[in-house]
């Protein structure tokens, strides 16, 4: 109790920067709710990726599919948004779109999708063992929806939202809820790439 309140005083004393710093390490530290921040995947060239790949950047990354009416296309406008806001610094963030839809969505498919909504959003897929495990590391729930009579190939993907961040040393930071504003995300990630 003692030391707590003695680093809360040096603190106090050092000044915003300190503070500033301070509520990064805070960030950093949130539950990472059994996220295990591992993917192998392929880019739209097929090239294997992990996510050591991208070691010194930090990744930020959103779940979907190229078909999904709402969700998605509003994310990577978001995840453009958040590129566009950062400014310089945002070349030392990676943006991954994963797609959970990896039957529909080819390589191809998925290059001139994110590239409509910017050229640096890296879209992902693989086969579905290796999708399906990216998921689960990153506690992201999917299924096929079909309505009854439909043909095979027209069904619907039911994802989790949101987008999640990773550090430059390939560790989870947080997860954005889908909703949570544009400003509200860029300031985050603004404030831990001026610490690291």
């Amino acid at each position: 109790m003692i030391r707590c309140a003695a680093l809360l005083l040096g603190l106090l004393l050092a000044g915003p920067a300190a503070a500033q710093a301070t509520q990064s390490l805070q960030l950093l530290r949130e539950e990472n709710g059994g996220i295990v921040p591992r993917y192998l995947l392929q880019d739209p060239n097929g090239r294997s990726v992990s996510s050591e790949d991208f070691r010194g950047r930090f990744q930020l990354i959103a779940f979907g599919y190229t078909y999904c009416p709402d969700i998605c296309p509003t994310t990577l406008v978001e995840m453009a948004a958040i590129l566009k806001e950062l400014g310089e610094q945002a070349s030392r963030l990676q943006p991954l779109f994963i797609s959970v839809d990896p039957e529909r969505d080819t390589g191809q498919v998925l290059k001139t999708y994110t590239a409509f909504f910017d050229p640096r959003i890296l879209g992902l897929n693989g086969p579905p063992a290796l999708v399906r495990r990216a998921a689960d590391n990153f506690k992201i729930r999917y299924a096929k929806v079909r309505e009854p009579g439909t043909p095979a190939d027209r069904y619907a993907v039911d994802h989790s939202a949101g987008m999640i961040l990773l550090g430059p040393d390939g560790q989870f930071i947080k997860k954005f809820a889908f909703a949570t504003p544009v400003d509200e995300i860029s300031r985050q990630i603004s404030a831990l790439l001026a610490t690291r």
